[in-house]
């Protein structure tokens, strides 16, 4: 097998001299203080006139088998320990998402992380993310939001479920060809910083009732929660402020913890103005056959109106820990 080092190749850019101290990535993470491995160092470049988006790293992957590679998995790894967001471009097709499957398996087995969480009650670990009519939903089927064409304003997958998924990874099989569908994605630590001492203490504490979903229920007699929404991991070697967090389901059981959930809610109004602080990837960005990695504790995502029915984007979420071993302390 040729050596994986000569056909993967990663591009990083930083927009730090435009924006100073508040770009999304400082300027030790540029290319070549990157800290990848030898064999993968000697390839990362700054891509020029790419027309791809600054601050994202980026690897090109010309076979499938490269999924089973140790070297190339522990380097994937190494992204999203680090930076906690990658994308992938695939020159292959590849409609079933084998190379994103056999990734995530070897993810586990050679780097300790955890498996996939299924979706539901009903479905495994894939799922395919692609509007649906409603007039043609059985009953007692519940449609996600992300499975209509509406907007999705700021979140974190699975935020109802005890355990998160510290990852998500999506496939575009099928962009939208009419430009909507952008995924906006900003770091948890930009949020931390511009809130009170105040707010960040109440959205540590287990002030919050979080409601599940009608179409995640997996035990019927769990219907919510209550924990916290702020947390700081302190598993990694610099520990890094995490959330959990979807508007429409969380209500706050006291009065310090409303009046901090509503700073939080004005904030990141405040912030998806702002370039120096959110990414938007249009479907240029994420062509066919892209793949996004994320740290789904790290990063907050959003996605705005849908304008293309057929946009089809195949999703999978994993590496799940409770969040509320977590502390802030």
């Amino acid at each position: 097998m040729q050596r994986i080092g000569h056909r993967a190749y990663t591009t990083f850019v930083s927009r730090s001299h435009q924006r100073g101290s508040l770009a999304l990535f400082q300027p030790s993470t540029l290319a070549y203080n990157f800290c990848l491995p030898q064999k993968s160092r000697q390839l990362v470049t700054a891509a020029r006139n790419s027309g791809d988006l600054p601050e994202l790293p980026h690897m090109t992957v010309d076979d499938r088998s490269f999924a089973q590679n140790p070297g190339h998995v522990g380097d994937v790894s190494e992204h999203l320990e680090r930076d906690g967001i990658l994308k992938i471009s695939l020159r292959f097709p590849d409609d079933k998402s084998q190379y994103l499957e056999n990734l995530v398996v070897n993810l586990h087995k050679q780097c300790g992380h955890g498996l996939p969480i299924t979706h539901s009650a009903s479905r495994g670990w894939f799922w395919d993310v692609r509007p649906q009519e409603g007039s043609l939903q059985p009953v007692q089927d519940h449609r996600a939001r992300s499975e209509t064409m509406e907007n999705f304003p700021w979140h974190t997958d699975c935020s109802y479920e005890d355990s998160p998924p510290r990852y998500f990874a999506l496939h575009v099989l099928q962009p939208d060809r009419y430009g909507g569908g952008t995924l906006s994605v900003m770091k948890v630590d930009r949020v931390w910083e511009m809130l009170s001492p105040k707010s960040r203490d109440a959205l540590s504490q287990p002030l919050y009732r979080i409601k599940i979903p009608l179409e995640f229920i997996k035990q019927p007699d769990q219907r919510h929660i209550v924990d916290n929404l702020l947390a700081v991991d302190r598993g990694r070697v610099s520990p890094s402020t995490i959330m959990r967090f979807r508007e429409d389901i969380v209500s706050p059981l006291n009065a310090d913890a409303e009046g901090a959930l509503s700073e939080l809610k004005s904030l990141l109004r405040q912030l998806e103005a702002d370039s120096s602080c959110v990414l938007h990837l249009t479907p240029n960005h994420l062509p066919q056959n892209a793949i996004i990695l994320m740290d789904n504790r790290r990063w907050l995502h959003s996605r705005n109106a849908v304008q293309d029915p057929a946009r089809h984007l195949r999703r999978v979420r994993w590496d799940s820990i409770p969040f509320s071993k977590m502390s802030c302390n």
